[in-house]
């Protein structure tokens, strides 16, 4: 079975809304074995509408509507299925109670227009909305299915889970397991590493691979299809080790997961504490660190030494090193690394020195970045780098840096 997404929504095209319920289906769909081809947004238009459902009837088995299921004139989805499939639309008895318990429950008077969301086709399997009004549907025509879903995540979400998803699964004939993982890379380029398994994505069937460019990061998607998950996970594994043969030094992570979260899992696991001192960051390594629960353990504190006084005072940078050397230097990255790790007592002190741009500092074109990282077993390392982009752009990829930089001296190992 293959499908189409079809979101209906003026809203959406506006762009006042983003269509996060297409990425949720289709990755429902996935599990289910249903292939997603198509994803298709149209307003509040039945004209456009009946088009786009004529478009998808020739190309998906399954066409799954989210959107248009409420009581204003502009909610016109299920109408205009009907008209186009030749069905009736006539009352569920559930829903419409359901809707007035609501109301007496509410004490809110009920409009009359409130009634049209207990409409539903003729002969279609009804999905109970336990999150709001307006239930949903699936139904069959000839060798064709629909299945019309509210808009509001919080509603489509379950009713897709709980009662969509088995509606659709008695249907398949056959069911094959799509399984699929995410694997994270930094400090990579995508042209880079397209060109290093340049020769796997040509050769690709089953599993497939597909690069995909990021925030300052680069991902690849590995996708295998079998009746069997068992299979489908292992055809998964035996890719990946293929690829990280190949880019594993600059692999960190999987799926959903950030440099920031696989630091703070090395740093918990081996009891590391850490200290900041950031100057060209101005503090975002810290607000991305306490933006993950758990933190107070590894974060101890740190600074925010934007100003020469700053630096010298607060992290003890030694006035004659930057007279010397300047802040944006190995000197001053090292100093604040090793200040800031003894001042507050911890393993590890981070700091981050440089020019964020668009305008140079002592000679230095924007982009240039010194990041120090101190130890309290090891020897201290430094980190240059020559960034391009804009200043907040600069700032965002210094940070990933240096979790990336810290995060390969703490765990080595990681690629076997």
């Amino acid at each position: 079975m293959n499908a189409e997404i079809i979101a209906v929504g003026t809203e959406l095209l506006l762009g006042q809304i983003v269509n996060s319920n297409a990425q949720f289906i289709s990755r429902e769909l996935a599990e289910l074995g249903v292939h997603v081809y198509y994803h298709t947004v149209v307003g509040d238009n039945p004209k456009r509408l009946e088009k786009a459902i004529s478009i998808a009837e020739e190309r998906a088995d399954l066409i799954i509507f989210t959107g248009g299921l409420g009581p204003t004139k502009d909610d016109l989805t299920k109408e205009v299925i009907a008209a186009h499939t030749g069905k009736q639309l006539v009352e569920d008895a559930i829903a419409m109670e359901n809707i007035v318990s609501y109301f007496k429950k509410t004490g809110r008077k009920m409009s009359e227009n409130n009634k049209k969301q207990a409409l539903v086709l003729e002969d279609a399997s009804v999905l109970p909305n336990e999150h709001g009004m307006a239930p949903g549907m699936f139904v069959k025509k000839d060798n064709q299915f629909y299945m019309l879903l509210p808009g509001p995540p919080h509603e489509m979400q379950p009713m897709l889970r709980k009662y969509g998803a088995s509606a659709i699964l008695d249907q398949l004939e056959s069911r094959e397991r799509i399984e699929s993982r995410v694997l994270r890379y930094f400090g990579i380029g995508e042209s880079q590493l397209e060109a290093e398994i340049e020769d796997l994505i040509d050769a690709q069937t089953n599993p497939t691979i597909a690069p995909l460019a990021g925030d300052n990061e680069v991902t690849i998607r590995i996708t295998a299809r079998d009746r069997s998950e068992e299979k489908a996970i292992q055809m998964i594994d035996q890719m990946e080790r293929k690829i990280n043969d190949r880019v594993g030094e600059f692999f960190y992570g999987y799926d959903q997961t950030t440099i920031m979260k696989e630091l703070l899992t090395i740093l918990d696991k081996n009891d590391l504490t850490i200290a900041a001192a950031e100057s060209l960051t101005g503090g975002m390594f810290q607000s991305e660190m306490t933006g993950v629960t758990g933190v107070s353990t590894m974060l101890i504190g740190g600074v925010v030494c934007y100003s020469n006084q700053s630096k010298i005072k607060l992290c003890q940078v030694k006035a004659e090193t930057i007279e010397k050397h300047g802040v944006v230097s190995e000197q001053c990255a090292i100093e604040l690394a090793e200040n800031i790790r003894t001042i507050l007592g911890t393993n590890i002190g981070i700091s981050f020195t440089g020019v964020a741009g668009p305008d140079s500092l002592e000679g230095h074109p924007a982009g240039t970045v010194w990041i120090g990282i101190s130890f309290d077993d090891r020897p201290t390392k430094t980190y240059h780098l020559n960034l391009s982009g804009s200043r907040i752009g600069n700032q965002k990829r210094t940070v990933k840096y240096g979790c990336y930089y810290l995060l390969k001296e703490l765990d080595n190992s990681r690629i076997s």
